[in-house]
């Protein structure tokens, strides 16, 4: 089942139940997905690894929101930005755990030989591409930082 047919049965269940707030999260996530399919110059299709960063994407503008409620005292707001994150965040693969990140790391970072922190972008970029989806790219990135200034 492709996401797109995913979203619409989620948006169906979501209508019958009469859930609002995972209604808003799902029809934001088809909207973007509408806005990819569309734009100027493309195909008429969405890769799978572009759906995941629209997610992406999506996860973080709510989660950055949610920050800035919060900090503005606005609990009710950042609350609702929270609970639409966590629906997206279903569509996302599984998040790998500190441990296993860590482990693949190590592994990027002895593939490409680097050995310092100059050698950072080069090691995050190749994690990004093996690990999309699978971690946030500022988890990766601090992770990487740590391991190669020791």
């Amino acid at each position: 089942m492709t996401l797109e047919e995913k979203i619409n049965n989620d948006m169906k269940e979501a209508l019958k139940a009469k859930d609002k707030n995972r209604l808003d999260a799902i029809r934001a996530v088809k909207s973007e997905i509408l806005l990819a399919k569309t734009a100027e110059g493309s195909t008429g299709t969405v890769s799978s690894e572009l759906e995941i960063r629209i997610l992406q994407k999506m996860v973080k503008q709510r989660k950055d929101a949610a920050t800035i409620y919060t900090e503005q005292n606005r609990a009710d707001l950042a609350e609702k930005e929270l609970l639409e994150a966590k629906f997206i965040e279903v569509y996302l693969p599984a998040q790998l755990s500190d441990d296993e990140l860590k482990t693949i790391l190590l592994k990027i970072i002895a593939d490409s030989g680097a050995s310092s922190a100059k050698d950072m972008g080069k090691v995050i970029g190749l994690a990004n591409k093996q690990l999309a989806g699978q971690a946030e790219g500022k988890r990766i990135a601090d992770l990487v930082k740590a391991l190669l200034a020791s």
